[in-house]
């Protein structure tokens, strides 16, 4: 039986096709350990200004990052206030990941 693919197969792998955004999509794993110093609750996610200041690049460059990973439905975000936190989002990427061991 063929599994239907969680979300957009193709604008995963795409997004997962970068190592910019693997190593942000895998420093989300442990936020406080890759993302030191944020003064908001890691239960928000991770503010991109902490993310950019990480990675050491232009935060134009992060946001385009962190906007393809949220377009592929590997980050969810939210705002509060004048800050956006990104977390990664475990069951979609737990589904892709079944998917794919399923259907290649």
């Amino acid at each position: 039986m063929q599994i239907a693919p969680p979300l957009n197969v193709d604008d995963a792998l795409k997004a997962l096709a970068n190592p910019v955004r693997r190593k942000i999509l895998s420093g989300l794993k442990d936020p406080a350990r890759h993302f030191p110093g944020q003064e908001h609750p890691y239960a928000f996610g991770v503010c991109a200004q902490r993310i950019e200041a990480v990675c050491g690049l232009s935060q134009s460059t992060v946001s385009a990052h962190l906007a393809v990973l949220h377009q592929a439905g590997l980050l969810t975000s939210h705002k509060i206030g004048q800050w956006v936190f990104y977390q990664r989002d475990e069951a979609a990427i737990a589904a892709f990941l079944n998917y794919l061991g399923q259907n290649l």
